[in-house]
């Protein structure tokens, strides 16, 4: 009998625990009319979307990434380029891959979000901290700490706004 209300007690707990995480709010947008709107846990499969992505980088394959890429795919560079569509996406990789620059991503972390866009439409991001290595015009190896937001839809990347910094060389530490 003992041992039944114990596996009574422990199947209630376990079952009133349950996280129902899709509706975790952990932040909210701000839009132009002064509202907010919350964003909540997101779609965490697109987090292997987006490491089967930076694999695809590293390995140049341009098929796949224009796989993953939407039609519609936007690009927003750290430098204020922007690239528009699936096929030029394609187009400005395959010139880099070729330079002597030899980029290399390592993802870092990954948080998967969605809200509401500025037509109050749902949409899913992933925001991800990764270091990208690359060899500049003198032949040096570069290291950048770079924040990804990514936008979702169906599963395919649409937009991707990249946010970057040197990564530290050196730290000063206070004695």
């Amino acid at each position: 009998m003992r041992k039944l209300l114990i596996i009574t007690v422990l199947s209630i707990v376990m079952l009133s625990c349950e996280n129902n995480s899709a509706d975790l709010v952990i932040g909210s947008t701000i839009g132009s009319n002064g509202e907010s709107s919350e964003i909540v846990v997101g779609d965490l499969s697109n987090q292997e979307v987006w490491v089967d992505y930076i694999d695809a980088h590293n390995d140049r394959d341009l098929e796949k990434i224009a796989e993953i890429n939407s039609d519609n795919w936007t690009g927003y560079a750290p430098n204020g380029n922007v690239v528009r569509g699936n096929d030029a996406h394609i187009e400005f990789l395959d010139e880099w891959f070729k330079s002597t620059a030899n980029p290399k991503w390592k993802v870092k972390w990954m948080i998967a979000n969605r809200g509401e866009d500025v037509d109050g439409n749902i949409v899913e991001f992933l925001t991800t901290g990764n270091d990208i290595m690359f060899m500049d015009d003198d032949g040096n190896e570069v290291v950048e700490n770079h924040v990804h937001d990514i936008m979702f839809e169906n599963g395919k990347i649409t937009n991707v706004f990249v946010y970057s910094r040197p990564a530290p060389v050196q730290e000063s530490v206070e004695e």
